[in-house]
Parts: structure tokens; sequence; C-alpha cells
């Protein structure tokens, strides 16, 4: 048991067999300090252990990662900056295994493509290119094969920001709960761009065709509220999380607060990455890079509105994305700076994180991403 147990806080690779309680993770990275693409990962939900399978998608840094409803497609934005435009990778996946064989790969007309979200239709995925400030869609085969474009959109302008917002910087793409639109934040310009895909992929702007969110604050990620009544976006410039109201017939947000990310009175380099909710709806978590750290929230259920409960260290150094496991009981941050992933508990009555558990080597992961449940 001890040596089993030393084993895994060096990170090595040690075969886990899959139990009722096992479930994969995928790793996206950055082709950089001997990385191998996409990793995949088992985790035991019981014990709060990560492996190694041993299985990789050898991609050009595959930065963020998708998968369908069951489990059996992933979809990579690989953001590799070598090329004037990135691309979108589609993979199969074995469900039992993990181990990933790519099906094809299509040119996302951008470059950069730093976020990448699959329709709920499963036809078609979205893409986010943060260099060229344009937004992709890619409609997908029969097979799940990525093809290609079927619209590129451009944004336009710049933020008051001279050094972060001088032109466009598309950062993430989101479908809403009802499956009907997509949201875009787009960094540069203080916007999140709103577009109804038709059933060719041509993405339509919506009315209202975007929401405002406050000068410089730099909107990075977003996700809705479980009950779909509200939408929390991460603004990596300020350090900020805006709460909207979601109206679900017209799709606009409207702003109702945003708070700071940081501890009061902070005054280091620090700038936001990602966020998620808990699958109650109750707590809320933001990750900060340069303050290293996660910043947990209590949800009130009638407003949406934030209250800090905790800023956890991450273990390691700038957290570009993190994730919660299924059961809600784990939190598995990505330390991008330091190569290692950090597995947390979560308190479910309060959201709390616990200590710094088991930290796993791997190189420039900015990425986590759960299979499906049951897969």
């Amino acid at each position: 048991m001890a040596l089993w147990s030393l084993w895994l806080l060096a990170g090595m690779s040690v075969a886990q067999p899959a139990g009722k309680d096992s479930m994969l993770v995928y790793i996206g990275t950055y082709s950089t300090r001997g990385s191998e693409g996409v990793y995949v990962y088992r985790f035991d939900a019981a014990t709060g252990t990560l492996s190694d399978t041993g299985h990789r998608g050898a991609v050009a840094s595959p930065s963020f990662v998708t998968t369908n409803a069951d489990g059996t497609r992933l979809y990579a934005a690989n953001e590799d900056w070598s090329k004037p435009q990135g691309s979108v990778s589609a993979f199969a996946v074995d469900p039992a295994s993990g181990a990933l064989t790519l099906l094809s790969q299509a040119s996302a007309k951008g470059s950069g493509p730093c976020h990448v979200a699959l329709a709920p239709s499963g036809k078609l995925v979205v893409a986010a290119n943060y260099g060229s400030g344009s937004v992709v869609s890619l409609p997908l085969g029969a097979d799940g094969q990525v093809l290609e474009a079927a619209d590129l959109v451009q944004h336009e302008g710049h933020g008051p920001n001279p050094k972060r917002q001088e032109k466009v910087h598309a950062h993430s793409a989101t479908f809403d709960p009802t499956g009907q639109r997509v949201y875009v934040c787009d960094l540069g310009i203080d916007k999140i761009m709103i577009y109804r895909p038709d059933e060719q992929g041509h993405l339509v702007p919506n009315a209202p065709a975007y929401a405002q969110v406050h000068p410089g604050a730099g909107p990075r990620h977003m996700a809705f509220a479980p009950d779909g009544r509200f939408a929390y976006v991460i603004n990596e410039l300020d350090s900020t999380i805006t709460v909207c109201a979601y109206d679900a017939a017209t799709g606009a947000l409207t702003e109702v607060e945003h708070v700071p990310t940081r501890p009061a009175g902070w005054t280091g380099n620090s700038t936001c990455a990602d966020i998620h909710q808990d699958a109650t709806g109750r707590h809320l978590y933001g990750s900060n890079r340069g303050h290293d750290s996660i910043a947990v929230y209590d949800v009130a259920a009638d407003t949406g509105r934030l209250t800090l409960v905790q800023h956890q260290g991450t273990g390691g150094k700038t957290p570009r994305n993190f994730a919660l496991d299924p059961s809600g009981k784990w939190l598995i941050a990505a330390n991008q700076d330091s190569d290692n992933l950090v597995v947390f508990s979560v308190d479910p009555a309060t959201g709390k994180l616990g200590e710094a558990g088991q930290s796993v080597k791997v190189p420039a992961p900015v990425c986590v991403r759960f299979a499906p449940v049951g897969k």
C-alpha cells in the first residue's frame, strides 16, 4: 500500500483497473516541454486518484478538447501558432480504454484556435480563433469526422487596453441551454457575440447580436447555470466575474453584478482563465493565473449573485483550466507553467476545496475534460 501511494504521488504511469467509480479524463496540452498531444487518464472517484492509461492523441497543441454526449468522439482545437491557420481535430474514442484514433482535421480558417464547442445536435462544432478574432463553424460527417468550414465570421474593433485589446480576440464558444444559440466571448472588444447556427452551419447573428461587458474586462469563458436562468462570464483582464440574467426567449444577457476573483488588497499580476458551476447550481468556481488559485463562491438561488467562500491555491503555476468531476466530489486543476495536474476534494455542502492532493506531471496542461458519465 505504501509503494502504491508513492507511485501515485510521483505521477508515474500506473495502470488502474476500471471500476464502478472509474472514469476517463482527457488532458489538452501545448506542444512544448515534451508534450505528446492529448493525454488520457483514468480517474477513480472513490479515492480521488489519477492514473495514466498511456494513450495519447498525437496532434499539435490541442489546447482545448471536448467530447460528444456518449463519449465516442473527441474534438480538439489545435492552437498551433507555427502555422498561419490552426485546425480542429476529430478523434474516435474507445469508451472502455480511452484510446484515441485520429479521424480527420480541418482548417479553423484563422490563427490560434483556442476553444471548441460541440452543438447539442451533434452535427456541428464551433471554434474561436484568438489570433485572428474570428469564429468558425465546421459541420460533422455521419461518422463524426470534422468537415470543411461552413462559415467564418470575422469580428471587428478594439478595446481600451492597448496591450491586450489592440484588436479582436475571440476566446471561447458556448452553446446556451436551448442549443439554439452559441455565445462567443471576445476579449478584445468586451463583447459576447451571439449567433444562431442554421441547418447548413451558417452563423446567423442573433437579435440582440451581442452582450456588452464593462470596458477593459476582457471576457474569456462563460458558463450557464444548470437551471438556465443565469450565465457567468469570467473576465481575463480585470480579474472579475460578470453575473448575467439570461432570457431564453431572446438570448439576451443582462448584467446583474460583477465581482472580483482576487483577494481584496492583493496587488500582484494575475489574469483569469476558466469558470465552472457545480451540477447543483449552488457553487461557482473561477481560476486565477498569477495569484494561482481557484476562487469559490456561493450562488444565491433567487438572484444568481455571488458571495466569496474561499481562495484555494492550485498547487502549481498558472492554472489555465480545471474541471469538476461528474460526482461533484473532486476538482482537477491544470497548472500550465508547473507542468502538473492537482486533485482537490470538494465539500458538497459548502463548495470549499480541500488541500492539494495528488499531483501528476503532464507537460503544459491547459484543459481538463471528463468523459460523459457511464463511459
